[in-house]
């Protein structure tokens, strides 16, 4: 697999956009540079967006109202979070009325009271299930009282297994990291329904009424991965936590179709990064892999010698170890 081409704008291409939110609209409490002019822009030339994230604690009304304060407009129905996509995989499972014990915070007990379940906070409430969602006020008895209930049976649900998320202080442990209290003690494995799993990826699709969405995330193996899954194309943007040299090094499922440094590559075209026999080329670079190295030449917008790097990474014929790929992307400024 290598990078695709679009001589068109990326929104003339896809009729709809799932845009994650950590990374890629914002960071920490600043929107990213670029995406209020982009989302506006993409909506304007007939684009559907929805904001798509594996974060569960805040509801989506409140999301929208942060992301209207940064200056991309956005209603509550343009939010989807895992804590709806867990909260419906759990009413598909269990009866109408149904006490589920949430271990999280008030985006992921709103969602499963409007999927029509009962949210509880201690075993003593019979659960039918467990969901876990990441919250910065995470307690020990509430995670006891999780585990307690998923020991006794209890279906156990996480809204993403993300090991660390970016926020204001730098990256911080996610979701994933602290479901392993759970998963750890009770020795039961969870269900996952964020990224890069279906669920939440078919939610956005059913919000959307998509038929061809384009995925944009900051990370390899939840929204790149995601998509991969579920056969759609995506776009990574370079505003959060994946660094070129790790890009270089992905494996095929962690690959994006198209790259950009930031949301502006919603509305843009791709060049080609072409590799014929052992050289890779988009616009004025040159790449090669060889054992145990990346040669870059040429000249040029750096992000088009990313480009013919990962062409030249991901089908040379050679693995690339991580001293190269940190080398050659220093290459390029990075």
């Amino acid at each position: 697999m290598t990078l695709l081409a679009s001589p068109e704008p990326l929104h003339s291409v896809y009729d709809a956009a799932l845009l994650d939110l950590d990374g890629v609209v914002y960071v920490g409490p600043n929107a990213v540079p670029a995406a209020p002019g982009a989302v506006a822009k993409a909506r304007a030339q007939g684009m559907r967006v929805a904001f798509v994230t594996n974060n569960a604690s805040r509801t989506p009304a409140s999301i929208a109202e942060r992301l209207t304060s940064l200056g991309v407009g956005a209603e509550a129905d343009d939010v989807v979070t895992s804590a709806q996509a867990a909260a419906r995989l759990i009413a598909e499972r269990v009866a109408p009325g149904s006490p589920v014990l949430v271990v999280g915070d008030t985006g992921l007990r709103q969602a499963v009271r409007a999927h029509g379940l009962r949210p509880v906070t201690t075993v003593y409430d019979e659960p039918v299930a467990v969901v876990q969602g990441y919250s910065p006020r995470m307690g020990y008895d509430l995670a006891v009282e999780g585990a307690l209930a998923v020991a006794a049976g209890a279906l156990f649900v996480v809204s993403n297994n993300d090991a660390t998320a970016p926020l204001g202080r730098g990256i911080q442990p996610g979701n994933g990291s602290f479901s392993r209290v759970i998963a750890h003690s009770t020795g039961r494995e969870p269900i996952v329904a964020g990224k890069p799993e279906r669920p939440l990826h078919e939610e956005g699709v059913r919000r959307t009424g998509s038929t061809n969405p384009l995925v944009v995330g900051d990370r390899l193996d939840t929204d790149i991965e995601g998509a991969t899954r579920r056969g759609a194309h995506s776009l990574l943007v370079l505003s959060g936590v994946t660094t070129p040299a790790e890009l270089l090094l992905a494996p095929p499922e962690h690959r994006p179709s198209y790259l950009a440094h930031d949301l502006d590559g919603m509305n843009e075209s791709h060049p080609s990064a072409l590799l014929d026999q052992g050289l890779a080329r988009c616009g004025g670079w040159t790449a090669a892999a060889g054992r145990d190295r990346l040669r870059l030449d040429g000249s040029g917008d750096p992000l088009d010698g990313l480009r013919a790097l990962c062409a030249a990474a991901w089908g040379g014929g050679y693995p690339v170890s991580a001293d190269a790929a940190r080398e050659a992307v220093g290459l390029l400024g990075w």
